[in-house]
Order: structure tokens, then sequence, then C-alpha cells
């Protein structure tokens, strides 16, 4: 939207009300989403993979992140994970050529699917989400994925219907497993939490509105403004032109500003 603002008014198109009316808009979003929780809460399965990121490790930008998967919901997490600096991005797919694409979007490595097993140990977060039918993570790989980071904790998001790793991973300490239906109940108090914001959010719009209707209302009232400004000021140029002449003709001074004064007010 701020772009396509942009985009009139260097082409002029804009209008001094449209004008009004946009940045006012801009304004009052801004307030709302500082003013209220409305934007606090995750409503998406790729913004609540990152709030559950958050809550396990101290800075996504400490982490490296591995993505299994190239389709729409592995890059829509990608993106909201890109957008908090990872320390490294690894994209591993069966088709490679996918995977190189979404590395180079997000600043990131590709792999091959097949090595998984060599690299996951050297990842903090795991997001999959593949077509495959039977998982592709399983205990055993995450047991000496585990033995090699020390037992550094993994944070895994199994975004895949049916499951990309096997619910055994789960139970595994050092490891916390989310899939589908718990980023769905995240999903769900986010949902709930921005309801109870909007209320208030609708009350700052209402009172931004009121404001804007009545700026609106009084630009119906500047042609008379501008008739009434016009008409004082020929009076004006007339009485001190009348003004000078007297001056010219020795009258007083005083006596010329007083009746200039008098003739303006009443005038």
């Amino acid at each position: 939207m701020k772009q396509a603002v942009r985009s009139a008014e260097k082409a002029g198109t804009l209008g001094l009300v449209l004008h009004k009316l946009f940045q006012l808009t801009f304004s009052v979003a801004k307030e709302v989403r500082t003013r209220t929780e409305i934007g606090a809460s995750s409503v998406s399965m790729a913004a609540a993979a990152v709030r559950l990121a958050e809550r396990i490790f101290p800075a996504i930008s400490e982490q490296k992140v591995l993505f299994i998967g190239a389709g729409e919901m592995i890059e829509l997490t990608a993106a909201h994970f890109a957008a908090q600096h990872p320390r490294g991005v690894t994209f591993a797919n069966r088709t490679v050529e996918r995977a190189q694409a979404l590395a180079a979007r997000f600043g990131g490595q590709a792999v091959s699917l097949n090595d998984l097993s060599d690299i996951i140990a050297g990842h903090d977060i795991v997001v999959t989400s593949t077509a495959s039918p039977l998982p592709i993570i399983g205990k055993g790989m995450v047991e000496r994925a585990l033995k090699a980071r020390r037992h550094r904790p993994m944070l895994m998001v199994d975004l895949a219907v049916p499951r990309d790793v096997e619910a055994e991973v789960g139970r595994m300490d050092d490891v916390f497993l989310y899939s589908v239906d718990d980023l769905g109940k995240v999903v769900q108090e986010g949902l709930d939490q921005r309801a109870g914001a909007v209320t208030k959010a609708e009350e700052i719009i209402d009172a931004k509105v009121i404001d804007f209707m009545h700026w609106l209302g009084g630009r119906e009232a500047v042609p008379t403004i501008r008739a009434l400004r016009d008409q004082a000021e020929r009076a004006r140029r007339h009485e001190v032109e009348r003004a000078l002449r007297l001056l010219h003709k020795g009258e007083s001074p005083e006596k010329v500003l007083e009746t200039l004064s008098q003739t303006l007010t009443n005038k």
C-alpha cells in the first residue's frame, strides 16, 4: 500500500485528500500495533515456528537452521526465520536444483536429501515439510546427531502430513519436537489473543476516522474562507491607498492611522 501511494505521489495523481487519508492510515496502523497486542501473537504456522524457536533459544541469530523440503510451506517458514538473521541456513531437498533456488534467495546453502544424516547434527533448528509417505528422520538418526552435538538441544518442527519425523523422537531428551497439531494450538491461541485486542484497536481507529471526517468537513468551508479573505484583502488595499493619499496631502499621521484602523475594523 505504501508503495502504491509513493507511485501515485510521484505520478502527481494522489491529490490533497488522498494524501491526507493515507498518511493518517499509516499513522493509525502504527499506533494500533504500538498500543495494542494485536500484532504480538502468531497467527500462521510459519510465524508460530519462529515463536517456538524464540522460546527455546536466547537468540535465533546465534542458531543454524535446516529446512527439509522445498515447497510453499518451507518457503514461507524460511522467510520468517530469515527475518531473524540466523547464523546459518541450509536447504535439503530430493531435487537439489529447487533447494539451490531457495538457498540463493535466503543466502544459504543447498544439499541433497541423501546427505541429511551427515549434516543434521550441525543444525540447532530443523524444519521439515516434504511429501514423503514415510518418516525421513528416525530415532537412530537423531540419537547420532545428539551424540555429535554433545546433547546440545535441538528444535524440530514437523510441518508434514503424514509426519516426516518419527513420533519416538519427541520422547527423547534434548529434543523439542512440534507437529502441525502443536503449531495449530499456538496459532489458535494467537487468534484468541488477537481477537481480544480488536475492540481497543477499533476504538483507536474510530477516533481517528472522526478526526479525518472533521478535517474533510472543514474542507467544504475553504471556498467561503478564501472568498472572505479576498474581499478583506481588497478592502485593505483600498484603505491603505486612501490613507497614503491623505498623508501626501499633509494630514496628521496619527489621525490617518486612527481613521485607517477604524475603517478596516468596520469593514
